[in-house]
């Protein structure tokens, strides 16, 4: 569940979107104001991930998001444990405030995201570091030509529209060599757009097989599909 002060974020940002769409009455006015919705959308998401994303704050006790503390409650006895744990987000924004709370707890971690170099050595660190660990890794960074096989656990922090890229980031882990079963968690925010996307995925599972990419999927949603995700219920 959202703390208080992220529903508070969230209902505005939501309600704002809702006026919009109250103008909205044609297909051909939904593809010339397609690229605001959108972002009324990634914004929605990015509250869901933790507030400071919209509002620019330093993250903070005051301003936590519910969803940081669930993934820690989660990693807590992972690492404990000594499993290593790969945790996925869209946003390179989440990661940087992810990595400062491991750092706090003294977990080892990894990250890679676009600008990360080296990303060979980064991959080899990781598969043979002794006990627990955790690696951050974007979307688009680790989409292709990992081999991850040390990890047996995946973190899905946002939902993808594309649940083809959602399968992809898993697979990291579903390489030769893997000996182990592989647990995947995805983190939704109750009440919100991320399990409303959740559910599009699965009625638009033939859309997904063909089309490529996180964009063009979000790009093929309809005037139907966007009040749907919007509506409060």
């Amino acid at each position: 569940e959202m703390t208080p002060k992220q529903e508070i974020l969230y209902r505005a940002e939501l309600k704002a979107a809702q006026q919009h769409l109250l103008n909205v009455k044609t297909k051909k006015q939904f593809d010339s104001e397609r690229f605001n919705f959108l972002t009324s959308l990634l914004r929605l998401r990015q509250i869901c991930c933790h507030p400071c994303l919209v509002t620019g704050e330093k993250p903070s006790e005051k301003n936590r998001g519910a969803k940081e503390d669930a993934l820690i409650d989660l990693l807590e006895p992972l690492m404990e444990e000594g499993h290593k744990v790969l945790v996925f987000s869209q946003f390179v924004s989440v990661i940087e405030l992810l990595a400062p709370l491991f750092t706090e707890r003294s977990w080892k971690h990894f990250v890679l995201t676009g600008s990360t170099e080296e990303r060979g050595t980064l991959v080899e660190d990781f598969q043979n570091t002794e006990g627990a660990a955790i690696f951050l890794i974007s979307l688009k960074a680790g989409g292709f030509g990992l081999n991850l096989t040390a990890a047996s656990y995946v973190v899905l922090y946002d939902p993808w529209w594309n649940p083809a890229v959602e399968n992809q980031a898993i697979d990291r882990t579903h390489r030769i060599g893997q000996s182990r079963p592989v647990i995947a968690y995805r983190l939704l925010t109750q009440n919100s757009i991320e399990e409303k996307i959740r559910l599009l995925q699965k009625s638009k599972s033939a859309l997904a097989s063909a089309v490529l990419g996180e964009e063009k999927f979000a790009q093929a949603l309809t005037l139907d599909d966007l009040r749907y995700l919007l509506r409060d219920d």
